[in-house]
């Protein structure tokens, strides 16, 4: 839900991403004066600047879930070998 009425709303379509298909730019105030063609300029040279892929979060998952796996096989080992020790 976007409130207010005083805002000028710039809408892409045609992102030229392959992950986005529309954009919504809110135009600052200072700005809102200007063409739609010099702001639609703006706005492409900001998308352009944005080539990169998004890193996938799931990489983030994946070593902390790494990360408690070899914590559990530490103290699995720690408990082997307090185990022989004590039963020696």
């Amino acid at each position: 839900m976007i409130k207010g009425v005083n805002r000028q709303v710039l809408e892409i379509h045609d992102t030229g991403n392959q992950y986005f298909e529309k954009a919504l730019l809110f135009v600052k105030p200072e700005y809102s004066t200007l063409s739609e063609t010099r702001l639609r300029d703006a706005a492409q040279k900001a998308f352009g600047a944005c080539d990169k892929i998004p890193k996938c979060r799931g990489k983030k998952a994946l070593g902390l879930i790494l990360k408690v796996l070899s914590l559990i096989a530490s103290a699995g080992t720690g408990a082997l070998i307090t185990f022989f020790a004590v039963n020696q």
